[in-house]
Parts: C-alpha cells; sequence; structure tokens
C-alpha cells in the first residue's frame, strides 16, 4: 500500500473542475487523481530531475503505476467557501467579477490518500519521500500542500463507486461527484492510436498527444483548450462516492464557560469604621460570618475546605481562602474586605460568600457589608493588580521559628518559592508606615494575637519589609502567621 498525507498550510485548496468556468464557483474535491500525478510531474521537472539522483526510466515507472488504481480518500472536515475579486480588462480599461472558490480546510487537518493494492520498489519510494518533500501546491499555486508518506491510512471515507445507496440497508451513505483519473499507460496508447488513426487527425492534433503516458500527463492545459479537447485524452471520468457533508460547513458549538471566580470584593460601612490596626480582628470576622452562611447552605458538616481551612488536602500552600480587610483610600480606616480564594469558587461557594451581608461583635459595633464586584484577580480590586515591588501594609508574623541561618528574610524567600512566586530580588526593612491622616504605625500598634486560643506563633513582635521581585507578580500578597485573616498583607507600589 501506498499512503500519503496532505495538509494545507493556508487553509484552503483551489482547484476549478476541468469541464466548470471559474465564475461558476465549483471546487474539484477530492483533489482529482489526474491532477495529484500532474503535481508530482511538475515538482519532478523543476526540483528533482536536474539533481541527477533517480533517472527518468525510475520516474516514468512510478507515475504509470499510480495510474494504473484508482486512489481512495480520508477527507477531512471541510466547507466551500469562495471570494470575489474585479479583475482588469487589459487593453478596455474595465474590470471583470471573478469568484474564486475553493474548499476551506482546517489547516492541521490532513487529506489521505491511498492505493491500496499498490507496492512500489525501494528506489520509487524513495523518489515519492524526496517528491513529497518538496512538493509546493496541489490544484492552483494557492493551494500550498505539506505532504509525506505515512506507514497506514485511516478509514477511508471517499472511494470508488457508482452508487450512493447501501444495497443492503438501503441508507444513503454519501453522493456520487465525478472527478479525473489519468488513463493507464496500456489505454491511453489505444486512444491516441484511435484518434490519430485519419492522418489530418494526426496533423492536427499530434502536438497534445506524445507517445508516452507521462509525456501526455505533461502537456500544458492551456494547449489541450485551444484545440477543444472537452477533457485530457489522458485522463478519464470516474465516479467516487462522497459523504454528504464532505463541504458542509460544520459550526463549532463551543459551551460557554462560566468565569472563574477567584475573588470577591466588599465594601465595608458602619459607625465607627475599624481602624487598620484591626484588621486581624475583622479579618476573623469575616470568616466567622462565611462559616455561618456555609452551615446553612452545606450543612454542618459539610463546609468546603477551600473556605474553612480545615481537612485540606496534603501539600495545600495556602489554595484555601484569605479574608483580607484593607483600606483603600489611604485614610488609615478599613473600608474594603477581600475574599481571595487561589483556585476558585463553585456557584454556592460564591453564593455562601455574597449572602455575608454584615460583621458583628457582641458588645461591639457592627458593619454592613455591600458586594462591590467578583471575577478574577485581575478585574476586582486594586490590591490585585500586578506590581514589581510591594510594602507591607500591616506586620509580617515570620511562621517559623528563627534561627540563626532562618531568619524573617529567609522565611519570605522559602513562602514565596512553596507558593510558586519568584524569590524577592531585595528584602527592606521597614520601621514604620503611613496609616493616613499623619499617623505612622510600628508593628506594635496592631493587633497581632489570634483569637483561637493554643496556636502556635513563633512571632509575636512582626515587623514591615518592602519586597522587590524580578518581575511583576499579581496580588493580593499575604504572608506569615494568619495572612488568612489580614497580617502580612502587602500592598503594591508605582
Amino acid at each position: 500500500m501506498l499512503a500519503v498525507a496532505i495538509t494545507f498550510p493556508a487553509g484552503r485548496y483551489h482547484a476549478t473542475p476541468w469541464d466548470r468556468h471559474v465564475n461558476e464557483g465549483a471546487v474539484a474535491w477530492p483533489p482529482e487523481p489526474w491532477r495529484i500525478l500532474r503535481a508530482l510531474i511538475a515538482t519532478w521537472h523543476h526540483k528533482l530531475k536536474q539533481t541527477g539522483r533517480y533517472s527518468e526510466a525510475t520516474f516514468r515507472a512510478l507515475i504509470e503505476t499510480l495510474a494504473v488504481e484508482l486512489p481512495r480518500y480520508t477527507l477531512p472536515a471541510a466547507s466551500h467557501s469562495h471570494v470575489r475579486h474585479y479583475m482588469p480588462q487589459f487593453g478596455a480599461g474595465k474590470t471583470s467579477l471573478i469568484f474564486d472558490a475553493f474548499t476551506a480546510i482546517d489547516r492541521a487537518a490532513s487529506l489521505c490518500v491511498a492505493w491500496p493494492t499498490i507496492d512500489l520498489p525501494d528506489d520509487q519510494l524513495s523518489l515519492v519521500d524526496d517528491l513529497l518533500a518538496v512538493i509546493g501546491y496541489l490544484g492552483r499555486a494557492e493551494s500550498w500542500v505539506e505532504a509525506r508518506r505515512i506507514d497506514a491510512a485511516p478509514a477511508a471515507n471517499c472511494a470508488p463507486g457508482d452508487s450512493a445507496i447501501d444495497t443492503d440497508t438501503g441508507e444513503i451513505k454519501g453522493e456520487i461527484v465525478t472527478l479525473y483519473a489519468p488513463l493507464s499507460s496500456s489505454e491511453y496508447r489505444a486512444v491516441r492510436r484511435r484518434f490519430l488513426a485519419d492522418e489530418k487527425a494526426q496533423k492536427k492534433l499530434g502536438g497534445t498527444l506524445p507517445e508516452s503516458l507521462l509525456d501526455a500527463l505533461s502537456v500544458d492545459t492551456s494547449d489541450l483548450r485551444k484545440l477543444g479537447w472537452s477533457q485530457p485524452p489522458a485522463a478519464r471520468k470516474v465516479s467516487y462516492v462522497r459523504p454528504l457533508d464532505a463541504l458542509r460547513p460544520k459550526p463549532t458549538v463551543r459551551r460557554a464557560r462560566a468565569p472563574v471566580v477567584t475573588t470577591i470584593n466588599f465594601v465595608l460601612s458602619g459607625k465607627p469604621m475599624p481602624r487598620v490596626e484591626d484588621s486581624l480582628r475583622i479579618g476573623e470576622l469575616m470568616r466567622i460570618a462565611a462559616m455561618g452562611q456555609c452551615r446553612r447552605i452545606f450543612g454542618k458538616d459539610n463546609i468546603p475546605s477551600i473556605l474553612s481551612g480545615h481537612d485540606l488536602p496534603e501539600g495545600n500552600r495556602h489554595r484555601h481562602a484569605f479574608y483580607l480587610p484593607w483600606d483603600s483610600n489611604g485614610d488609615g480606616e478599613l473600608d474594603r474586605v477581600l475574599v481571595y480564594v487561589p483556585d476558585g469558587m463553585n456557584d454556592d461557594e460564591q453564593r455562601a460568600v455574597v449572602g455575608v451581608r454584615k460583621l458583628w461583635e457582641r458588645g461591639s459595633a457592627e458593619w454592613r457589608l455591600i458586594l462591590e464586584g467578583s471575577g478574577s484577580v485581575e478585574v476586582v480590586s486594586e490590591l490585585t493588580r500586578a506590581s514589581k515591588t510591594w510594602l507591607s501594609t500591616t506586620p509580617y508574623l515570620h511562621p517559623w521559628h528563627a534561627k540563626k541561618r532562618f531568619g524573617v528574610d529567609d522565611q519570605i524567600r522559602r513562602e514565596c518559592r512553596e507558593r510558586g512566586l519568584p524569590e524577592p530580588v531585595a528584602i527592606e526593612a521597614v520601621g514604620e508606615v503611613n496609616a493616613g491622616r499623619g499617623r505612622r504605625l510600628r508593628p506594635i500598634h496592631f493587633r497581632r494575637f489570634r483569637s483561637r486560643r493554643g496556636l502556635s506563633q513563633p512571632d509575636r513582635l512582626g515587623s514591615f519589609r518592602c519586597l522587590t521581585f524580578p518581575e511583576p507578580v499579581a496580588g493580593p500578597l499575604a504572608l506569615g502567621f494568619a495572612c488568612h485573616y489580614g497580617l502580612g498583607l502587602f500592598r503594591p507600589v508605582g
């Protein structure tokens, strides 16, 4: 068997059937056997013959062998299309409308052409490989192709046949199309003798009826048309059964994917407004309120781990929810709460978070929450934009016990590595931060202890840092102890 896979880098195959006018918009699909052999002949003459690697006899034998058998095709999905051009009429000063029809094909899809019973000798197989490696086009010159020989052909869906109806089931299995195929060498000799039997015909037609099949397939189409040939004399019409939808556009149904929601931002309002020093307190209250909504929606024993932070799989590197209060206008008061889940939330999880309407503490103030936005990290808040430089807004408490060679900066670098972030190229200690309205705060001014008792807390003092990364890093960025509740929060600079 000989099988060839052909792709169309331009996504188009141009070939007007012999007996049709270009303005009829018809296209010969699949590529006709006659046209395939002519493409190989053109490639031989223009690119391979002069190398001297193969003899003319070897090439002639290859063409005559391929002409004996009708190939079978495996057609990719395709559609019939066209473009329109106004072509100038030279000397007339006018233009004429031209319909340029073509078969539209996916650039990555392959057309397979197979001759099932052909068994070529090694020298002809080598010649085929070299021809396919340098073939430039098939059909018209716009039909760029890349071709290669393959070991096995997929199941054919277009094969020679005279009936489009399955005789066993009575079902329609396709449509009949007429293609041109080359005559075999013996058939061509018989046709040639018949036409040249008359001396007058021999004088007129002799130039278009050379002695060998190879030369007959090489005759220029314009020369044949000038003499009025109704079809190429070295070709015959054959019937193929082609799938009914071979050239019908197949709309691709793409299901709309729900956007991945990782971030929900709330406006916090009430009197008095909490200060930035109370970030940890407000973050814990936000989580408590979210857990209340989760118990209502999922039940007490089915609260999602990504929201609760409990029963997380091994290897989870801070992929569960962050509850981050922050000051959006720099006045030193918390006016926003950002809920960030790196791996995203499903609809029910979003409903639980969005369902939080207020934060309150017994014997203390109450604050309302108003949904401001939700979506991916790129669109929700100023805290989530990308930046190379990040400055502490709340104290960073290192999560591991400090050692001689494992200080604060080392722990920050380790956290960045474990979260898939680039290591900072510079880490600068900052003594105090600006809380707005002329207030300068040190870590000691912030609440730094969780309300949950019994937690191991290696760092009780905290510090401020300015981090510089080698490339922009998208936020939000919260590191260290209690980073899921508002401590260790950084703000992008610039």
